[in-house]
């Protein structure tokens, strides 16, 4: 298919000797510098903000899940109150649309103690692993009662390693029960704290450590398989069990998020949607003024050739579209090699994890990085669009130019 005049002039003039000449000067180098860079940083950006929000989630998720289903009765403390919890429960929850697992959990606060040292910990029971499995750095998951997984935090700060033994106390209303657990696995989330807290142990052993009858545990964790259904999710299993009671009338079920869990957290994590929307922005506003000089020096430079075109019979309209065309070809090189720096950039930090984080801050090791690759196609669409409604402006000066006062200086 072939070019319109104007796009076919104007990649005339780009590709042309002079065209490179003209392109060469420092103010279009500056203006085409400065796409880049605004393109590049807003890529960063996303895939930093994304891959913190993620992350975090994920961890969080490993955790406590994204739904838990607890006594209505609850503290919010990890000294549950206990819940009867049927197979038929479990099953009926898993079938939930976006359900992408549903299983039991126990947890109980508690000390660990060792001859030198002593640490407060809360003993999660759960025979639900994969999470753990995959963090997991020396050892092995824990299968029998007596049995744990401790983090590598807390065996650092407790001179523990795997085969070690360390007694666990934990207090009831009445007495005080004790535990010797064997270290048999160490796992590392870099999420300290939680890492600093939980120690692991099969289902059976915190229902045994509880004194509590089979199929009664602190509640049950659900896991959705798209994120941005967990509200809605939550919601149809909160109608479908608020109207449960026991046997003296009291309700039993109650349905909180991880949001509902760690609202610190998470408005910690919706506070950097704030800072993304900031930044983008500012980067259009400083890529937006960079390529509107490039089009004046564009028009400046080309002061001789619009002249001429306007001698010879061209419109306004046609010569305007011959610059606008020339603008969204340096537009296009800017975008082009802003996504390779910034895509290129985030590649190099997913990889080799360049930039370290304050993990008892951060929640993350080093800057985490999700190629988030439907808002990176938008943003390089709203780019392209918005950089060239903003250069409709300056394009009225070609409108001012008058050819018998272009052809007198000349």
């Amino acid at each position: 298919m072939p070019f319109s005049p104007e796009i076919a002039l104007a990649a005339r003039l780009y590709f042309s000797k002079e065209g490179k000449k003209r392109h060469s000067r420092p103010a279009v180098r500056v203006a085409l510098a400065g796409m880049v860079v605004g393109v590049m940083v807003m890529i960063l950006t996303i895939c930093i903000v994304v891959g913190f929000k993620q992350t975090v989630t994920q961890k969080v998720a490993g955790f406590g899940a994204h739904i838990q289903l607890v006594s209505f009765d609850n503290n919010n403390t990890f000294d549950l109150q206990p819940i009867e919890v049927s197979d038929s429960l479990l099953t009926a929850l898993a079938a939930y649309p976006h359900v992408a697992s549903a299983a039991p959990f126990i947890t109980k606060p508690g000390m660990l103690k060792t001859d030198s040292a002593f640490h407060g910990i809360v003993l999660k029971g759960t025979d639900y692993w994969p999470f753990f499995a995959k963090n997991l750095v020396e050892g092995t998951m824990p299968t029998s009662p007596q049995e744990v997984l401790i983090s590598r935090l807390t065996a650092k700060t407790m001179g523990l390693h795997v085969g070690d033994a360390a007694n666990a106390y934990f207090v009831d209303d009445t007495d005080i029960r004790a535990r010797r657990f064997r270290i048999v696995g160490i796992y590392d989330t870099g999420f300290e704290q939680y890492d600093d807290l939980f120690i692991l142990a099969p289902l059976a052993a915190a229902q045994r450590l509880q004194g509590w009858e089979e199929n009664t545990y602190s509640g049950v964790e659900i896991l959705v398989d798209d994120i941005r259904q967990l509200d809605e999710v939550a919601d149809e299993i909160y109608f479908a069990t608020v109207r449960e009671m026991d046997e003296n009338g009291y309700h039993v079920y109650y349905v909180q998020t991880l949001h509902d869990q760690n609202p610190a957290i998470f408005a910690w994590l919706d506070l950097l949607d704030m800072n993304v929307v900031v930044i983008i922005i500012l980067m259009l506003l400083v890529a937006g003024f960079n390529i509107v000089s490039g089009l004046i020096i564009l028009i400046l430079d080309g002061i001789t050739f619009i002249g001429t075109m306007k001698a010879l019979g061209a419109d306004n309209r046609f010569i305007r579209r011959i610059f606008l065309a020339q603008a969204a070809l340096l537009i296009g090189k800017g975008v082009l090699w802003g996504n390779i720096l910034g895509l290129g950039l985030a590649a190099l930090q997913y990889w080799f994890h360049i930039i370290p984080l304050d993990a008892s801050t951060y929640y993350v090791e080093s800057v985490p990085i999700t190629f988030a690759w439907g808002w990176i196609i938008l943003l390089n669409i709203a780019t392209i669009a918005i950089s060239l409604l903003i250069l409709l402006l300056p394009s009225l000066i070609i409108t001012k130019i008058s050819p018998a006062k272009v052809m007198h200086f000349e």
